[in-house]
């Protein structure tokens, strides 16, 4: 499919101006309706935003793709938008989409928003091709970019076409009639021996991941010279399906995926299984795992899932999923309310604690309105992980008596856990019943047995155990002396930079929303050691590449500006692809700057009441130009390493 036959001139906005993500919809809608495209704006809003409640269409990586098929659109039409501040439109990484692809259906279009989506997906993958759209500034110059990289895409798959041809008919002209059964036993040992995996890619929606994880694993393949073939499981159903021989050939099975697929047909293989972001940012180390059949066995237990004997070959990883589960679900609720929080104290202290507007950002932000809310929503969230849906009410209630019971994070984390797995020992316990009574379980069972499970041992044991610890943790940090509170500093800002977003990052952020949360929300001594080590790392690389340019290739250099902005709004993942490229360089540098920035606030007993913002809610924190000065000095420390460290890339080998 061609984009620019759908991407028309006229609907482009090159500087959008909206700075929310209702106002953008509003603004791309505007377009569509001036040209003519679409007859009825006010309910293909209404189509968009109900698609946007299912999951957000912010893909990540900058890039959004609102989309709606509906009799309110007069023919196909993809708007295309950039802006150059960016939006917040809930994406998957929390980062701002500067670019939009608002993609217009008309009923009986068939799946032609689907496949525009698809194909905008496998070109989106490139990160020099984002960048060169950013650097875009007239319709003219979008279109030629896009047919450019369409063509391109072309006529390798057209060269790729053309010798698996050309291999087939010399394939054909080997075997003869007489020697059909001698040919194919050659054939079948020869592909033996033939470096092939197959790989299966999906993602919950089925549209932006599922496709960008295949082209990211195709296009690594083939820089390594090997045969791979990827099926797709997309919201259109299962595409490029992956053949018996094919599998039977294979040395190992990705499969990247954070939704159910069909697995009976890999038994006896090996099969490495990661989330679909795996494929996208890591496709060699998958690729070259499975070349060397560097996965458990997997064997079928009659229609087991991806997700289940995946969580089996390993523990932490399985913990971590869950848990990550809790704290992706519970986080509007930290960010939201924490920040409505921090600017009801900021009210505070300039009209006055009976203030009503101050009386009413409290309400909402507080233990009354968004914070009663974490520790329920924790631990059901994890205990859905675990368990399925049956487990989420035991798990939000074993989280509501933690809650009351003081027991707090600590005590919602063992109730998220507590719940999921009385759950599933529930399943075990009633296989045997009638499939008659099948019925009951969900419906009466699960749920009777399973809140009184969890709620006796939590009222009974684990909430008083919890109590206890929770509140001694508190005041052990309220009461740390300068070093201890200095030396806590500088391992939590150390920790943000490990990984960038992984499970070291996450650890410390989430210990720091658990003293947050725990503290009365008064207390963000530990979330400015976060907050400054977090934006450390991209503010480091887009110093690096500003200041030691010869050390850079120029598409690093553009990366780099952007890095300024990631930086400063505390997106730690701005910094990933660098480290991905040079891991011992930059993670080296960044975790030392991090870690003295941590230090730093810890020493000058620097207070910042909100869980995320960056420099948007420095403000807000007690000392907040000296805040900026411990993030400004672990960045320059963590460029001027980094920047003296790496070679110049003449002299790179």
């Amino acid at each position: 499919m061609k984009i620019t036959d759908l991407m028309i001139r006229e609907t482009m906005i090159m500087d959008l101006k909206a700075t929310s993500k209702e106002a953008a919809i509003d603004e791309l809608i505007a377009s569509l309706t001036a040209s003519g495209r679409i007859n009825d704006p006010v309910l293909f809003k209404e189509m968009i935003l109900k698609r946007e409640a299912e999951s957000s269409t912010g893909i990540g990586g900058g890039i959004a793709m609102p989309h709606a098929k509906t009799k309110a659109v007069n023919e196909p039409t993809v708007v295309f938008a950039k802006s150059n501040q960016g939006v917040d439109f809930a994406a998957l990484d929390g980062e701002p989409a500067h670019l939009f692809f608002m993609i217009a259906a008309p009923e009986g279009a068939g799946n032609t928003h689907l496949r525009t989506l698809a194909a905008l997906s496998k070109l989106l993958i490139d990160a020099e091709f984002i960048g060169q759209l950013m650097e875009t500034r007239t319709p003219d110059e979008v279109t030629a970019l896009f047919d450019s990289k369409q063509a391109e895409a072309a006529a390798k798959a057209e060269q790729a076409k053309a010798e698996e041809a050309k291999a087939e008919q010399a394939k054909a002209e080997k075997a003869t009639a007489s020697q059909a059964k001698k040919a194919e036993k050659e054939h079948a040992d020869m592909n033996e021996g033939n470096d092939l995996i197959v790989a299966v890619t999906a993602c919950p929606t089925g549209i932006a991941h599922t496709f960008m994880a295949e082209d990211a694993l195709i296009k690594k393949a083939q820089e390594l010279g090997v045969n791979i073939r990827v099926e797709t499981n997309g919201s259109e159903g299962a595409g490029n399906v992956l053949t018996e021989d094919e599998i039977r050939r294979a040395k190992g099975v990705i499969i990247a995926a954070d939704k159910k697929v069909e697995m009976s047909r890999f038994d006896g293989k090996p099969v490495l299984q990661r989330p679909v972001s795996d494929g996208i940012r890591k496709p060699e180390e998958l690729i070259r795992k499975a070349l060397a059949g560097d996965a458990p066995i997997y064997h079928s237990s009659g229609g087991a899932d991806a997700q289940e004997d995946g969580e089996k070959s390993g523990i932490g990883s399985k913990i971590y999923k869950d848990l990550m589960n809790g704290i992706s679900h519970m986080l509007p609720f930290v960010v939201g309310g924490g920040i409505l929080l921090a600017v009801s104290f900021l009210l505070e202290q300039l009209a006055g604690a009976d203030h009503p507007l101050v009386q009413l950002l409290q309400t909402i932000g507080g233990g009354e309105g968004a914070f009663h809310f974490l520790i329920p929503v924790l631990a059901g969230f994890i205990a859905i992980s675990i368990g399925d849906r049956p487990a989420l009410m035991p798990g939000m209630v074993g989280g509501l008596i933690a809650l009351n019971s003081s027991s707090g994070f600590l005590g919602g984390l063992a109730a998220g856990f507590l719940a999921g797995y009385v759950v599933i020992l529930l399943r075990k316990w009633f296989t045997g019943l009638p499939r008659a009574l099948d019925g009951l379980k969900p419906i009466l069972l699960y749920p009777v047995l399973g809140l009184l499970i969890t709620g006796t041992i939590m009222f009974y044991l684990f909430s008083p155990l919890f109590s206890w610890l929770n509140l001694g943790m508190v005041d052990i940090l309220n009461n740390l002396g300068t070093a201890n509170a200095v030396i806590l500093g500088l391992v939590l800002g150390g920790m943000m930079s490990i990984d960038m977003g992984g499970p070291f990052n996450k650890a410390a952020y989430t210990f720091a929303i658990g003293v947050f949360a725990s503290s009365g929300n008064t207390n963000g001594a530990m979330m400015a050691a976060v907050m400054a080590g977090g934006m450390v790392p991209p503010l480091a690389i887009a110093l690096a590449t500003t200041f030691f340019k010869p050390k850079f290739t120029e598409q690093e250099r553009k990366s780099g500006i952007t890095n300024y902005v990631m930086g400063l709004s505390f997106i730690t993942e701005g910094a990933i692809p660098f480290a991905a490229a040079d891991p011992l360089r930059v993670l080296t540098s960044c975790i030392l700057g991090s870690a003295v920035a941590g230090g730093l606030t810890q020493l000058w007993s620097i207070n910042v009441p909100a869980p995320h913002g960056g420099i948007f809610v420095a403000a807000l924190a007690n000392h907040a130009m000296l805040f900026l000065l411990a993030v400004a000095i672990g960045a320059v420390i963590s460029a001027m390493l980094l920047g003296v460290w790496k070679k110049t890339l003449e002299s790179k080998s």
